[in-house]
């Protein structure tokens, strides 16, 4: 069964990297708005952000650095992207501790700074929400197909769990 488009529900924003700690950046940024439409884009790195953590990136994402390097996109068409389409949202994430600095990474490369506000997408769940969240997460993960681990196709299965566990069936 494919996912439905959710309607009326927060903005949701993943962000894939080329590993996990120092020296990490974004790679690829997905988002899904509240009427459901979604965006995704790579994103070309700067010359100084060399950390590539091949399991990360590569088998996890199947994206390859010289994939990024020939059509990502640059860090301040990224930016101008993100604001033109999150402007004055508040656009939850289900990692904010990582996102939160990849995504800082991003628009200090750019000089630009964020016109929306990212929060986390469990200060949004009640107690009995969080306690369900990934066994339903994992209900509609398998119900949807999808293969990849990519950022937009990861917002749109947060943004439908959390559709999920708001109206359950």
């Amino acid at each position: 069964m494919p996912i439905q488009p959710p309607r009326d529900l927060p903005a949701i924003i993943d962000i894939e990297a080329s590993g996990f700690g120092h020296g990490s950046y974004p790679i690829e940024i997905g988002a899904v708005l509240p009427d459901g439409s979604a965006f995704c884009t790579l994103i070309r790195p700067e010359a100084a952000w060399t950390h590539w953590d091949a399991h990360a990136a590569a088998a996890t994402h199947r994206i390859e650095r010289d994939l990024l390097l020939r059509y990502g996109r640059g860090v301040v068409n990224v930016a101008q992207m993100l604001n033109d389409r999150l402007r004055g949202l508040s656009v939850l994430c289900d990692g904010w501790a990582h996102d939160f600095v990849w995504l800082n990474l991003l628009f200090d490369a750019a000089e630009r700074v964020p016109l929306f506000r990212l929060d986390d997408l469990r200060s949004v769940l009640t107690p009995e929400q969080a306690a369900a969240w990934h066994d339903t997460r994992e209900q509609v993960l398998a119900e949807s197909g999808l293969l990849r681990h990519r950022a937009s196709s990861d917002a749109r299965i947060l943004q439908t769990t959390l559709m999920r566990l708001r109206s359950p069936r």
